[in-house]
C-alpha cells in the first residue's frame, strides 16, 4: 500500500504524543496514513512488549491509520548503523510515503534524536537505485519534524482543536504506562515522566495553538524554506 503520510518514531506512544492530532486530521481528510514504531519499548518500567503492541494497535485504530508496523529494534539501544537504516529504508520502499514525520533532532531520550538521524538517512538511501536493499528505489518528497517541545519554534503548526479529544483517547490507550500496577505500593510508586506527559503535551498544544490563533495545535519544523504561492490568502493574523 502506498501511503500519503508516514510517521516514524522510536517507541509506541511517541507518535500519539507528538503528532497524533495531525495523523488523525490527515486520516479524516482521506489521506492514507501509517506509523512505524522502531522498538517495542521493552526497557520501559511499566508494561510488557506484548501489552505495548496491543495498546499501539488500539491507538492506531483510534487515529484511523491504515498501517502500523513495529520493526522490533532494541529499545534504548538505537544507534546509527547499516542494519537499522536498511530496515527502515526497506519499509520506506514498500510503503512509498509522500511525506514522512520524524522526531525532532534534539531530545532527552537518546532514542528520539537517534531515530531522527536514522529516519532521515533511511529516506535518503531508499532512493538509491543501486543500494543493496529489497524493493524498488523510492524517496519521500517531504520530511517534517515533530516539534514536541515548548522551547522549539515551529516552522508551521497544524490546528488540531477538533482532533484534540480523539488524540487524548489515543494517548490514554496506553493504560499500562499511565496506570500503576495493582501490586505497586503507593509509597514506592515509580514516578515516570510519562505520568505527566499527556498534560505536558496538552500545554504544548495550547502554546502552539495560541501562535496561530486556535485552541490546540501541533508544531512542525522543516529544514528547507516553505513555498507560498498566494500571499493574499495566507492564514494567521499579523496583528
Amino acid at each position: 500500500m502506498k501511503l500519503d503520510l508516514l510517521a516514524i518514531a522510536p517507541h509506541p506512544d511517541d507518535v500519539e504524543l507528538t503528532c497524533g492530532g495531525t495523523m488523525i486530521k490527515m486520516a479524516q481528510a482521506g489521506y492514507r496514513t501509517g506509523i512505524v514504531d522502531l522498538t517495542q519499548g521493552e526497557t520501559g518500567t511499566r508494561g510488557t512488549p506484548e501489552t505495548r503492541l496491543r495498546e499501539a494497535a488500539r491507538a492506531g485504530k483510534i487515529m484511523g491509520v491504515q498501517i502500523r508496523r513495529n520493526l522490533g529494534l532494541p529499545d534504548a539501544h538505537l544507534h546509527v548503523c547499516e542494519e537499522y537504516k536498511m530496515a527502515i529504508a526497506e519499509t520506506i520502499r514498500e510503503l512509498e510515503p509522500r511525506t514522512v514525520i520524524l522526531p525532532y533532532w534534539e531530545g532527552r531520550h537518546p532514542d528520539h534524536y537517534t531515530a531522527a538521524i536514522l529516519g532521515y538517512e533511511a529516506c535518503f538511501i531508499a532512493g538509491l537505485k543501486n543500494y543493496s536493499l529489497s524493493g524498488e528505489a523510492f524517496r519521500p518528497f517531504k520530511i517534517i519534524y515533530a516539534a514536541a517541545y515548548h522551547s522549539v519554534v515551529p516552522t508551521f503548526a497544524v490546528d488540531i482543536t477538533r482532533q484534540y479529544e480523539r488524540r487524548k483517547r489515543a494517548i490514554l490507550a496506553y493504560q499500562s504506562q499511565f496506570r500503576a500496577p495493582k501490586n505497586e505500593k503507593k509509597s514506592k510508586k515509580v514516578v515516570l515522566p510519562l505520568d505527566e506527559l499527556e498534560e505536558r503535551m496538552t500545554l504544548t498544544a495550547g502554546s502552539y495553538g495560541r501562535m496561530i490563533g486556535v485552541k490546540y495545535a501541533e508544531g512542525f519544523v522543516t529544514k528547507e524554506i516553505l513555498r507560498v504561492d498566494d500571499v493574499v490568502t495566507m492564514p494567521v493574523r499579523s496583528m
